[in-house]
């Protein structure tokens, strides 16, 4: 999410990120897309792609901090019937051991349908140290999403 990048102003290397790193990581990007930071563009885009595209997964960045325009987390909990809180948190967790600027990530995760939501910073190292920590968690909740596990207490 960004104004300026949805104008041409700027280049998002923190979604080219997300991509390079998830299909390093065997996931298939089947969409991608910059949009500006407007509340009610991102909720009409987050319920398009999880309706129509039916993806496994959705990864945001950008919008989660003070500014006046971020608006990621309200758009994702309008769009989401479930909110998963923990992996907001474990994010969060694992930032404040980097910095403490990361307490001020108002970030959320939440589910649609079967499709996972997961806000993201919009800035490489926020993305890079996001997902580092959360990556193995995060596929076992996609396995159970999807229905293809059923057991948290497994080794």
């Amino acid at each position: 999410m960004s104004d300026k990048g949805a104008k041409g102003e700027r280049t998002d290397a923190s979604g080219s990120f997300i991509q390079e790193f998830m299909e390093k990581r065997g996931f298939k990007v089947i969409f991608y897309e910059v949009i500006s930071d407007d509340l009610e563009i991102i909720v009409e885009k987050l319920a398009q792609v999880c309706d129509e595209m039916h993806p496994d997964l959705i990864l945001t960045s950008g919008g989660t901090g003070f500014s006046a325009r971020d608006n990621t987390p309200e758009a994702t909990l309008e769009v989401v019937n479930k909110i998963v809180p923990g992996i907001p948190e474990a994010i969060r967790y694992y930032g404040l051991q980097i910095t403490p600027q990361a307490m001020l990530s108002r970030a959320v995760a939440g589910i649609r349908g079967k499709t996972l939501i997961v806000n993201l910073p919009g800035s490489v190292k926020g993305v890079r140290e996001s997902l580092e920590p959360i990556l193995k968690p995060l596929l076992h909740g996609l396995d159970i999403l999807k229905a293809n596990s059923s057991e948290c207490g497994q080794e």
